[in-house]
């Protein structure tokens, strides 16, 4: 086989290819066959992350276009298309979104398809399927599924794992039960249950190497035990809204303010307003790099009007050094999709 680079070991000529941002591999891929063969390769990955050139790249997708998603790229402001998700169930929604393993996952949710002639909604409110993106081949493959069907549940990855908890089974009742899944096997498992659920949506997030569950309206957060195995309960009073976490700490948008939370509420602290938050609903929100990312969304009606406008809009607001040097600033928009996001992921590749 000849050297990737004429002159060079392959072991450099690797780590010269690492360094190629990953906008550019299709232009790698058409050099000859050698690049392309390891554009393909998980060991051009691991030098990437050896040497510390991965990147970060936004995933997304809203009610508009049904099943389309797109990749961000933070270095070159830009948004690519990725092969459409090959699931059957029409209007896929209230499903969770995480990367894990440089693999993005799709997992459970139902149908949020209304017939036009009746106005019924599809009785398909959980399912238990999952699916895996794989950005290096640009493929969707379908995972084992999940123990239980659910919809609208907590979902994060933890120590190169999934997790899912809580949500609505299919006959729409709470579900107490928590799994864990194994990429690497395609294995799912049971955790302890939770200790207290209740008929709301759940959301999950990973804090201080401790997995959270937080079950909308309640002022209480689920900590798993790693040792004991046990989910506590402990108070948190998070502000309630869409959530994630930047830099280890976690940004709450709520009513036009943006806050970096803390588990004593007087600890809590208020970063910035943000005026448009105010009639913008269903929007998405992800920690990329530094910056926190807000996707997309509904604008309500104004007084007097009745029409609201599906949006595609993608601000950042970049956290500084210090909590003063917070501003917002605009990213491209989707140029796809647009409404409210079903699905947010950050994946490092």
């Amino acid at each position: 086989m000849a050297a990737l680079i004429e002159g060079l070991p392959d072991s450099v000529a690797i780590q010269c290819l690492a360094r190629v941002p990953l906008s550019q591999h299709r232009v790698l891929q058409s050099v000859c066959k050698a690049w392309h063969a390891l554009v393909r390769n998980p060991e051009l990955y691991g030098v990437r992350k050896r040497i510390g050139t991965t990147e970060e790249w936004l995933y997304v997708s809203a009610y508009e276009a049904d099943k389309a998603w797109q990749a961000y790229d933070p270095v070159y402001n830009q948004w690519s298309s990725i092969p459409p998700l090959p699931s059957l169930i029409p209007r896929l929604s209230n499903f969770g979104t995480v990367a894990v393993q440089s693999k993005l996952f799709i997992l459970g949710g139902g149908s949020d398809e209304v017939n036009p002639i009746t106005g019924d909604r599809s009785d398909i409110h959980a399912t238990d399927q999952v699916w895996a993106y794989d950005p290096v081949y640009k493929r969707w493959s379908s995972r084992a599924s999940m123990l239980t069907p659910r919809a609208q549940f907590a979902c994060f990855s933890y120590s190169g794992r999934i997790v899912v908890a809580g949500g609505f089974s299919s006959s729409r009742r709470a579900i107490s039960s928590v799994e864990m899944y194994n990429p690497e096997l395609d294995q799912w498992e049971f955790l302890p249950d939770l200790v207290a659920v209740r008929d709301a949506p759940c959301s999950g997030v990973v804090l201080d190497g401790k997995m959270h569950v937080v079950q909308k309206g309640t002022c209480t957060a689920q900590v798993y035990d790693p040792i004991t195995k046990r989910w506590m309960q402990e108070d948190c009073a998070w502000s309630e809204g869409p959530m994630a976490v930047v830099n280890g700490e976690l940004y709450v948008v709520h009513h036009g303010v943006v806050s970096r939370e803390h588990r004593l509420p007087a600890h809590r602290m208020s970063l910035c307003s943000w005026p448009e938050c105010l009639n913008r609903i269903g929007f998405g929100v992800a920690g990329l790099g530094s910056n926190l990312y807000v996707v997309g969304g509904i604008m309500k009606p104004r007084r007097g009007r009745f029409d609201a406008e599906y949006l595609n809009d993608v601000d950042v607001l970049v956290v500084g050094s210090a909590d003063k040097d917070v501003f917002w600033e605009k990213a491209a928009r989707l140029p796809l999709s647009r409404g409210t996001v079903l699905g947010c992921a950050v994946l490092q590749l």
